[in-house]
Parts: structure tokens; C-alpha cells; sequence
């Protein structure tokens, strides 16, 4: 337990700039509160004291601005920048050493019982304000651009951004397509 404690502060060191010393970090970081306390809670719901495991996941939501909910599946050394405004769904899966920055949703897109929230592969980056929804797959490296709305696998190792987002370059692609003049009859 302690070397995970240890290694969410020291990948909170390497990820923020800002960040000047351990001992700020496990002492004022709401995001890295936010995870330890959904670590609690999931192992709670793990051996079925689901209202505690709740409640708990409620007490650091309303303490952190951070909502993680303690049925979702999260990797090792997650690091949520600020924190403010996530939320992460119940089906939701994060593999390792991934990033989040504020105002990250990782919403669900079903009512049934079933996956219906993202997965996140290992070392995955999400920009502020980006909004992932369904069981979709963001790939291993992949970055999600601040303010994307992601309804559909990302690759790994790429680059999203747009509302819908869209590969970096894909859409200036598309709008030199659009801008061109359309072939002449003498061509």
C-alpha cells in the first residue's frame, strides 16, 4: 500500500511542473486525493459494502470536485491535473499511467447493465474538458485534445481534438478537400 501511495506522489512530481515537493503533493492534491479515496472505496465495493463504498465515493467527490465511481476499473499511477469536473463511470476501465486534466467525463451511453464507459489504455493523456462517451477504446499513448467530444475508438499512439474529434490533420484534409475548385470540363 505504501508503494503505490509513493508512486501516485512521485508521478504526480513527474507530470506537474508545478509540483515542488512531496510532501505538497500528497498534502494538496485533490486529484491524487480523489484517486486514493477511490481506491478505498472500489476495495470496499470489491467485498460488498456497496452503500459504504457509495458513500465514501460521494464524501471525496464532494471533497476533491473529483467523482470516480468505485465500480470502475483503474490501472496504476492514474494522475488527475486539478481534477475539478471529472467524472468516471461505473463500466469505465484506465489502465496505467494515464492522465487526466480537469473537467474530464468518461460518460456512459446506455442505461442497461453492460459496458457502456470508455476504456483507456496505458498512457493515455485526456485534455481539460474533453468528454469521452460509450464503450469506446481510446488506444496505448493515445491524447485526447481539451474540449474533444469522443464517440469512436482513437488509434493508439494518435492525436484527437474537435467536436466530433478526428485524427490530427484529418480535418485540415477535409476542409482543403472542401476549399478546392471542383475539376473543369477541359481537365
Amino acid at each position: 500500500m505504501f508503494d503505490t501511495l509513493s508512486d501516485d506522489v512521485r508521478t504526480a512530481l513527474a507530470k506537474d511542473p508545478a509540483a515542488t515537493s512531496g510532501l505538497e503533493v500528497a498534502l494538496t492534491y485533490p486529484g491524487l486525493h480523489a484517486v486514493w479515496l477511490y481506491r478505498l472505496a472500489s476495495a470496499l465495493l470489491a467485498r460488498d459494502h456497496t452503500l459504504t463504498a457509495r458513500l465514501l465515493s460521494h464524501l471525496a467527490r464532494l471533497l476533491t470536485g473529483v467523482e470516480i465511481h468505485p465500480g470502475a476499473d483503474v490501472g496504476e499511477r492514474l494522475f488527475i491535473d486539478h481534477g475539478m469536473g471529472t467524472v468516471i463511470g461505473e463500466t469505465a476501465d484506465i489502465g496505467d499511467d494515464v492522465l487526466l486534466y480537469h473537467g474530464v467525463t468518461l460518460g456512459g451511453a446506455s442505461m442497461r447493465r453492460e459496458k457502456r464507459h470508455p476504456t483507456l489504455e496505458d498512457g493515455v493523456t485526456v485534455g481539460a474538458n474533453a468528454t469521452l462517451v460509450g464503450p469506446i477504446t481510446v488506444g496505448e499513448n493515445a491524447t485526447v485534445g481539451a474540449g474533444a467530444v469522443v464517440v469512436d475508438d482513437v488509434p493508439p499512439e494518435s492525436t484527437v481534438v474537435g467536436n466530433p474529434a478526428r485524427p490530427i490533420g484529418e480535418e485540415a484534409s477535409d476542409e482543403a478537400a472542401a476549399t478546392e475548385d471542383p475539376p473543369s470540363v477541359e481537365d
